[in-house]
């Protein structure tokens, strides 16, 4: 064999080697992601049938209540809570949904706008889309998991480029595209799951690589680093539109709930009242709720209280697609004092807000939802065809791996690309130089386990 075909052949044992460890690795995340984030891609459904109860609950015509006695009898709901958030219906015979806390803690509640009545109060991060939501970005394990999610997403993109090199067509002269672009369906079992996993990965590998780039900005340690780059840069946002973490979220909640209490006590200070005989700035609250209601901001929209003195109320748009949010600041007196619409954030946060509205297949509405879909059900064919070619090919005592050939020259366009996606992505940079460094070390002191993962070929 020629030199550069044996360079050719020590290459792609190399890379096909790294894209088996990247598998091994990458698929149970592969599966369990698709799975989440196919379930949290049909929130709005999902949410729409389980609230359906509390909508068009009120009799028309009837007169409703004011926003502060509706707040006055969700906060007695949850014993100890102040309000967070109130919720304007989107229907005004709906029932009224309010995020009332205590510290950290937060329960929605749904009143009856009319009598009162508190028609369901829940813990937020019970609910189910909640639920599904920490499952997907951390796996109900904070900061641990979302970093677990993180790795495993740079490490995905890792193996779709490095499946794309092994994919790359090599002597077909003559043979057409099947095999490429559509899988051989008359070749046997091996060539048509072989066909299925490099096609299907083909076809898939531009979406894949969008929803999970899209999704890194809520990863905790990749979110830490965007805005510390930020803040380098000077580029850094007031306030994110994003969810950074259960565990930020939560310090979040706290921020606000001490200076709503902060608020309550300085009214009640200067009233010569007690907190507990205090609603938020009550006639206040009715005239920024009845503004709010008339600035026809896409729902849901939310109204959250002044946290300092001298503060505003802020109405903010929360809509899953993040090109029509809109913030607001009304004064006591109900007046608009600004506004920030999509179009007037930094373009980081515009690039940022998009790729989520996308990601989460609120952009498109129904038509992004099924992209998406599709999407992840390319995902799964992928992990459960690369199960499927592992087992059938996997050798007695060995883990399956490619054997690797040595030696290997170095390629400076392969070490700058690992070198770019270390910058790009320092989680993948970490693991990986911790992986060079294990597979150095089991060469040297455990020659026979090197074996069976495969780094170095076995002595015949």
């Amino acid at each position: 064999m020629s030199e550069p075909a044996v360079r050719h052949e020590r290459w792609f044992r190399a890379v096909w080697r790294w894209h088996f460890y990247a598998g091994i690795f990458c698929v149970p995340f592969i599966l369990w992601l698709s799975v989440t984030g196919g379930i949290y891609l049909f929130k709005p459904q999902i949410e729409g049938w389980l609230y359906a109860p509390y909508t068009h609950v009120a009799t028309p015509g009837a007169a409703m209540l004011a926003p502060e006695k509706i707040v006055a009898a969700g906060t007695a709901a949850v014993p100890g809570s102040v309000l967070h958030k109130y919720v304007l219906p989107e229907a005004p015979n709906d029932a009224v949904q309010l995020l009332v806390g205590a510290g950290a803690e937060e329960s929605r509640v749904w009143v009856h706008p009319q009598t009162r009545a508190v028609l369901k109060a829940v813990p937020e991060e019970d609910r189910f889309m909640r639920v599904i939501f920490r499952l997907h970005g951390e796996l109900l394990a904070g900061d641990w998991g979302s970093a677990l999610v993180e790795i495993a997403a740079c490490w995905t993109i890792v193996m779709i480029v490095t499946g794309l090199f092994l994919w790359w067509p090599r002597g077909r002269k003559g043979k057409g595209l099947s095999g490429i672009l559509w899988p051989r369906l008359s070749g046997g079992r091996r060539v048509f799951w072989r066909d299925m996993h490099a096609v299907t990965g083909l076809w898939v590998s531009i979406g894949a690589v969008f929803l999970i780039a899209s999704g890194l900005p809520w990863a905790k340690n990749w979110g830490d680093y965007l805005k510390q780059v930020r803040v380098v840069t000077g580029t850094a946002a007031v306030r994110q539109d994003w969810s950074a973490g259960s565990v930020a979220d939560a310090q979040a909640r706290a921020d606000l709930d001490k200076g709503v209490r902060a608020m309550l006590d300085e009214h009640a200070e200067h009233k010569g009242m007690t907190m507990a005989h205090v609603a938020p700035k009550g006639p206040a609250l009715d005239r920024v709720v009845d503004k709010a209601m008339t600035l026809g901001l896409a729902a849901p929209a939310e109204v959250s209280p002044p946290t300092k003195p001298g503060g505003r109320w802020l109405v903010q748009s929360q809509t899953e697609d993040r090109t029509r949010r809109v913030s607001v600041e009304i004064g006591d007196d109900g007046a608009v004092i600004g506004s920030q619409g999509f179009a007037d954030r930094h373009w980081i946060d515009r690039a940022v807000g998009f790729g989520v509205a996308v990601h989460e297949g609120a952009w498109l509405g129904l038509l992004n939802q099924l992209v998406n879909l599709l999407v992840l059900i390319g995902l799964v064919t992928l992990a459960v065809s690369s199960v499927v070619l592992w087992w059938r090919r996997r050798p007695e005592g060995r883990l399956g791996a490619p054997a690797a050939k040595d030696p290997l020259r170095h390629s400076w366009a392969l070490v700058g690309l690992t070198v770019v996606l270390g910058v790009l992505m320092p989680l993948f940079g970490i693991t990986l130089a911790l992986a060079v460094a294990f597979e150095a070390v089991a060469r040297r002191m455990a020659p026979g386990f090197s074996g069976w993962l495969g780094l170095r070929l076995s002595k015949m």
